[in-house]
């Protein structure tokens, strides 16, 4: 699907942009995206959150916050009233990665917008606001049915 293979090719430039702050500040790319999902959802601050809304194994993600809490840059919180309820909160040494994800972010859209119109811009991301709507739709459905 030729849709597929254009959308691999706008993930694979973020991956890129992603990379630079990646080396600098010795993260992988999981590490990277977890802090800049943390940054940008605090609402959303456990491990469930990052891997039902990120659509992130498990394993990948409680390995990832393991390591991000050995760096210093995430502090896990368990909640007094639920034992179970652990909240993760960015540290301040965690500031400047994100800083710098910010502007390889803010790099990313500038560029792969560029030459379009504020119009085109608003129907772009509205149309693809709703493709991701429908296929969200579409795997509820399929989780509804295999239970």
């Amino acid at each position: 699907m030729h849709f597929w293979d254009q959308h691999k090719t706008i993930t694979s430039y973020y991956e890129l942009l992603a990379r630079e702050v990646c080396d600098t500040y010795q993260l992988t790319q999981m590490e990277y995206d977890i802090l800049m999902f943390l940054h940008s959802n605090q609402q959303y601050n456990t491990a469930a959150d990052i891997v039902k809304i990120r659509k992130s194994t498990k394993s990948h993600v409680s390995a990832s916050l393991k390591d991000l809490e050995k760096k210093g840059l995430v502090e896990r919180i368990q909640s007094a009233d639920n034992k179970k309820h652990i909240e993760i909160n960015l540290l301040s040494k965690a500031e400047p990665i994100v800083e710098a994800g910010l502007k390889a972010q803010r790099q990313f859209a500038k560029n792969v917008l560029s030459g379009l119109s504020e119009e085109e811009k608003t129907v772009c991301i509205s149309v693809f606001q709703k493709i991701c709507n429908n296929a969200n739709e579409f795997l509820k459905k399929e989780k509804e049915q295999e239970v």
